[in-house]
């Protein structure tokens, strides 16, 4: 017979827990945002030759480590590095001075930061430099908060759906399309948002639409995957890679490339850091540089939808009717607390 542990030694267990797990989760947050800064952002610079290499080596001496600077032939082709979102920004040079050209649409961060090098550079040379917005921000955000604080919601919201449906809704097929449904839903209410009543993100009001159905679907199915699976201990893991993790690297209101490497990229694997970068390319760029950020989030809807069947599959072996699956989830939930 299973013997249950005394109250003071289970009060013990949990505060050396929830210990532990303060020990892994104040890094996570804190150490990236202590050590945001400039990482190798790719910039684009176009001229004669001999003043573009002048001018790479006096940008890199100006913050070693803190570029990525590749030549191209023309202004044109510079902006089309920007827009097609290969570089952050572009240095067009010319006999009469410098001209930058940002976008923050990509990251008001980062755009912020290329101009301030751009005030030193002139500064510092005596050349004049002008600069230029490829991509502004809506009048509505000019400075891109509303992007960051409206992108949180969709992410709770996801998982709140994936919850409810697990635990309230019976049965596999029932469960599918409660998720669907919710990601369309959410697609179009957050656009009729965030796109047409708060005016925080640009672009096509239905492709940003189909974003949000996106992102939503990933991180929904994930966590309702993972509880089906594993029942609500599932959910937890999920939200510790998605909020926790997921929030901490996504660079939701930076670039990945401001983090500490691995963990600026690593992020881009998870749903908030892919959904961040594909809202921006749809809202400002016209979806350019979206793809690999529309396969992950495309990976992790169709990895939960795999674990709902995974978990169906498994109970059905077990002999539990599919009705009764939302009772025994809050039964086992139930059993976990009181444990």
């Amino acid at each position: 017979m299973r013997r249950t542990p005394p109250p003071a030694a289970l009060a013990v267990v949990i505060a050396v827990g929830v210990m532990a797990l303060q020990a892994l989760l104040l890094p996570l947050f804190a150490g990236p945002a202590a050590n945001l800064g400039p990482r190798d952002l790719p910039v684009a610079v176009a001229g004669p030759a001999p003043a573009v290499e002048a001018f790479t080596s006096k940008i890199e001496s100006m913050s070693p480590g803190a570029f990525e600077v590749t030549a191209v032939a023309d202004a044109a082709a510079a902006d089309a590095a920007v827009l097609d979102r290969e570089a952050y920004a572009a240095f067009i040079l010319s006999p009469t001075g410098v001209t930058l050209h940002t976008a923050s649409g990509a990251a008001p961060a980062v755009a912020n930061l290329f101009a301030a090098a751009a005030t030193q550079l002139g500064a510092g040379t005596g050349m004049q430099v002008t600069v230029k917005d490829l991509a502004p921000l809506t009048a509505d955000d000019p400075h891109g908060a509303g992007f960051a604080a409206g992108f949180f919601p969709l992410i709770i919201t996801a998982m709140a759906a994936a919850i409810a449906l697990y635990f309230a809704v019976p049965g596999f097929a029932a469960r599918v399309v409660g998720l669907f449904t919710f990601a369309a839903l959410a697609g179009v209410g957050g656009a009729a948002v965030l796109h047409s009543w708060l005016g925080v993100v640009g672009g096509d009001r239905w492709a940003v639409a189909g974003v949000i159905s996106l992102l939503t679907m990933a991180i929904s199915a994930t966590i309702h995957g993972l509880a089906t699976v594993a029942g609500p201990r599932g959910i937890g893991v999920g939200a510790v890679l998605i909020l926790l993790v997921g929030n901490a690297l996504g660079a939701v209101g930076a670039a990945p490339e401001m983090l500490p490497q691995p963990w600026g990229e690593f992020g881009q694997w998870l749903p908030i850091g892919a959904g961040a970068t594909l809202l921006r390319s749809a809202a400002w760029f016209g979806g350019a540089g979206g793809g690999p950020a529309a396969w992950v989030l495309a990976s992790w809807a169709l990895l939960g939808l795999a674990l709902v069947g995974l978990g169906r599959l498994g109970r059905k072996e077990q002999g539990l009717p599919e009705e009764a699956e939302a009772h025994e989830a809050a039964r086992r939930l139930g059993a976990t607390v009181a444990a």
